[in-house]
């Protein structure tokens, strides 16, 4: 079965969940499909114009705190990012078209943003990434300005509000749908369900 992962690169949510997801992937036997999109234009779909998370301290404050949680029990580093400019690497996924190279590229530009730390729009994550999957940096850098690159954006996006996606880290499997890194877990429960009935069935 595909496991298909709507996140935006500046969710600390949509990196803890990408963690796991490769993890629950390998165990039980699925594939991930991976879908960056624009965040702020889902929840504007849906009406969701009020502030983000960043916006209100008190709020953002607590956050920082249970996203460290969330990294200590899932044993990976995680470094609050200096902005949210994530538009050219949700862009950058489009520039293979390979599902592998696109999967290392989202490990690779998390760990290098949520993981160190670095702002996800600087030269710096651009070079160890395409140093990273031996891509031309050159090449790369013109693409996430192209007009290619905006089109596949924004339909991957237009995709993620047709299926009601409203927030990252989203998780569906055909038609069903798990919002939030904590809802992993539900999704585990239904993958392991699913390979029980598949193997009752071929047992027959």
């Amino acid at each position: 079965m595909n496991i298909n992962f709507f996140f935006d690169f500046l969710s600390p949510f949509s990196y803890l969940a990408s963690f796991k997801l490769v993890e629950l992937a390998e165990e039980t036997g699925n594939k991930i499909i991976y879908h960056p999109i624009d965040l702020d234009k889902a929840k504007k779909a849906i009406g969701n114009i009020g502030p983000t998370n960043r916006d209100m301290p008190v709020k953002l404050s607590y956050l920082k705190q249970d996203i460290d949680r969330w990294a200590s029990l899932y044993n990976i580093p995680l470094k609050f990012i200096p902005n949210f400019n994530t538009e050219k690497l949700n862009k950058g996924m489009f520039y293979s078209d390979d599902e592998s190279e696109q999967a290392k590229y989202v490990k690779f530009a998390f760990f290098l943003t949520w993981g160190k730390g670095n702002a996800p729009d600087s030269q710096l994550v651009f070079d160890e990434v395409c140093n990273g999957l031996g891509w031309n940096i050159n090449d790369f850098l013109n693409f996430i300005e192209s007009d290619e690159a905006s089109k596949e954006y924004q339909k991957s996006t237009e995709n993620a509000i047709n299926k009601h996606i409203f927030g990252v880290p989203t998780m569906m499997v055909d038609e069903y749908m798990w919002w939030g890194n904590d809802r992993i877990i539900f999704l585990e429960k239904f993958l392991n369900t699913n390979n029980k009935q598949i193997n009752r069935r071929e047992s027959k």
